[in-house]
């Protein structure tokens, strides 16, 4: 999702969702939805820019106060991975695994298969920037057998 950007669309879009929240009393919650689905990231990035603008508040802070459950989950997942696509997914991967609580192996399969022929070297440079270790060293932790290897194999350059 990139391409050209629009700095009048961008400006008009940041004040659209500014009256659809901030701006008024209650929430149009289908305004957030319209503009943050149908943008490439390289105009919500702009967008946001403008945002703040107008606002005291960042695009996510808006968001939060807004919108709740999983409605503004989904739509702070637009934000941060428009924001940065890599750092969002090493986010996920790490939440996938995290100690203590199991693995989440629907999320670690998913990511892996859809993004290793895509941006994965981008991702474990964010997982490793924010997590310390590599993403290597916790799929061997966390995973074990032929399914350990097979993730292993797909995140290896």
């Amino acid at each position: 999702m990139d391409g050209e950007v629009d700095e009048v669309v961008a400006a008009e879009d940041a004040k659209i969702i500014f009256e659809a929240g901030e701006g008024q009393w209650g929430t149009e919650e289908s305004t957030f939805l319209t503009i943050l689905a149908t943008r490439s990231f390289s105009q919500l990035n702009l967008m946001f820019d403008e945002y703040l603008k107008l606002s005291s508040k960042n695009i996510e802070n808006a968001i939060e106060s807004e919108l709740s459950g999983d409605y503004g989950d989904g739509l702070l997942a637009i934000v941060k991975c428009a924001r940065n696509t890599p750092e969002f997914f090493a986010h996920r991967l790490y939440k996938s695994m995290k100690d203590g609580i199991g693995t989440d192996d629907n999320t670690l399969i998913r990511i892996v298969v859809t993004r290793c022929e895509l941006d994965m070297k981008l991702i474990k440079q964010e997982f490793e920037k924010h997590y310390g270790q590599t993403l290597q060293h916790f799929i061997a932790d966390d995973t074990s057998g032929d399914y350990k290897k097979i993730l292993l194999k797909l995140v290896t350059d």
